[in-house]
């Protein structure tokens, strides 16, 4: 009986500890992070209404440059979204216990990242109102949409990843929404939580099913990742733009997102782990074995990096030549070469155990890794247009102030999102932790 006393109390304990958030007043640091939330917020609104009311004109683009800032934040959104549920589903497919640390800021991650990247396509299309007419329905003019596009794969595959994430991130909350139901919550939130826990009683009939459909749902969420990403690197590799039309970029899109993605999910949990005092919870061992990922997938970046100049060289074509040496040494080279050391060098540090551990300068590279992995994509799409077949086409793209806005105010956006969600929800599955410590009893 003191063995089944002791249990029952470490595990009051953990739930304590993990939701001590949720019950006590905001904190300083929080109130720190999420005003400049709203502050990003506001400045993307402005830009969403000078983009409303005077029209794509007010951004940089022009006859040559027909894509400049806004699918560049996408494909960075969508990179970072797409890693998410993918960190979360494959850890879980391969039993690795230290999952439980980071699995729902990954899982959130995902959700509000795709929401963000959802705002640049709908306002680049100039006509919001007929943002509807990508979708395939029998409408008055019978009128249907292209599918041999690869942009509208995009439509397709992105909502069904988001789709299945959603309810992947909601099915994993059920067990601890259904303890917070009866917890120190006020009334009305204990209300909500029990309503959103669909009944959960934690029995082993539950238990059973919930890990079925969580597996069921991991295996179809981890083909999803590749599938998604391959499919956005379609829009560009369809095309004879020289630098796009390259048969390596849907494996080099996949794991730039997944790289990219693993470094966001860094440096989300480094600052929770500060904020939340979750300290206990999320370890000096997850943030070790993260910067091993970001090592391999940094890695294969890397590879695509050299595989595609190797192309360009080996193959002879002029202009695949013109756009390799464009990207070094034209007009955005000093982007080119921020995308190759915070991309190709930085990720080699962690070779070393004690970089690895460190965690200010983990929370400095994985900032630094988010901010080459969107200089890789400008490169690819900006500096890839601006200079095509036709010398008399050449232009140079300038973003002005509304495309910084609207990029500014969806990172405000994503941080508020993801704040808020730290006052409402367990960041950690406690109901998770409880289940190993009970199974390697």
């Amino acid at each position: 009986m003191p063995d089944d006393i002791k249990i029952l109390n470490q595990y009051q304990q953990i739930t304590d500890e993990i939701c001590r958030p949720l019950f006590k007043p905001t904190t300083k640091l929080w109130f720190f992070a999420f005003f400049p939330g709203i502050a990003g917020i506001i400045i993307g609104i402005y830009g969403v209404y000078c983009t409303f009311y005077k029209g794509i004109g007010t951004w940089g683009l022009n006859r040559t440059v027909g894509w400049g800032w806004a699918i560049t934040n996408f494909v960075w959104w969508i990179g970072i979204g797409h890693a998410g549920t993918f960190i979360s589903a494959i850890l879980l497919l391969f039993r690795q216990e230290w999952r439980t640390g980071i699995n729902r800021a990954a899982e959130t991650m995902t959700i509000f990242a795709i929401l963000c990247a959802a705002v640049f396509p709908v306002i680049h299309m100039g006509r919001v109102e007929f943002a509807f007419f990508a979708f395939p329905y029998p409408n008055t003019r019978n009128l249907w949409v292209n599918f041999n596009s690869p942009l509208l794969w995009d439509v397709f595959a992105i909502s069904t990843y988001f789709i299945v994430s959603l309810i992947f991130w909601y099915i994993g909350m059920i067990p601890d929404l259904a303890v917070l139901s009866g917890g120190k919550a006020k009334k009305i939130k204990r209300k909500i939580y029990s309503a959103l826990s669909l009944g959960w009683q934690g029995t082993a009939f539950d238990w059973k099913r919930h890990e079925k459909t969580m597996i069921l749902l991991a295996s179809l969420a981890t083909p999803l990742v590749i599938s998604v990403h391959s499919v956005v690197s379609m829009d560009f590799a369809t095309s004879i733009i020289p630098g796009w039309h390259s048969t390596i970029f849907p494996p080099y899109f996949v794991a730039g997102a997944i790289f990219s993605g693993f470094a966001m999910v860094q440096t989300l949990v480094i600052i929770t782990r500060k904020i939340l005092k979750l300290e206990n919870y999320i370890t000096l061992k997850h943030i070790d074995s993260m910067n091993k990922i970001i090592l391999l997938t940094g890695s294969m970046v890397a590879l695509a990096y050299v595989v595609e100049a190797f192309y360009a060289i080996y193959s002879g074509n002029e202009f695949e030549e013109f756009v390799l040496l464009n990207r070094a040494t034209g007009p955005f080279a000093l982007g080119f070469w921020i995308m190759i050391f915070c991309n190709m060098i930085i990720p080699q540090l962690f070779w070393f155990k004690k970089i690895r551990r460190n965690i200010r300068i983990t929370f400095l590279f994985s900032l630094l890794i988010n901010f080459g992995m969107w200089m890789e994509r400008f490169t690819i799409i900006t500096v890839s247009l601006q200079r095509d077949f036709m010398p008399s086409n050449w232009a140079y793209y300038r973003p002005t102030f509304v495309e910084v806005a609207l990029f500014i105010g969806t990172i405000g956006l994503f941080f508020t999102l993801y704040l808020l969600f730290l006052r409402l929800f367990p960041v950690v599955s406690f109901s998770e932790i409880k289940h190993q410590i009970k199974e390697n009893e």
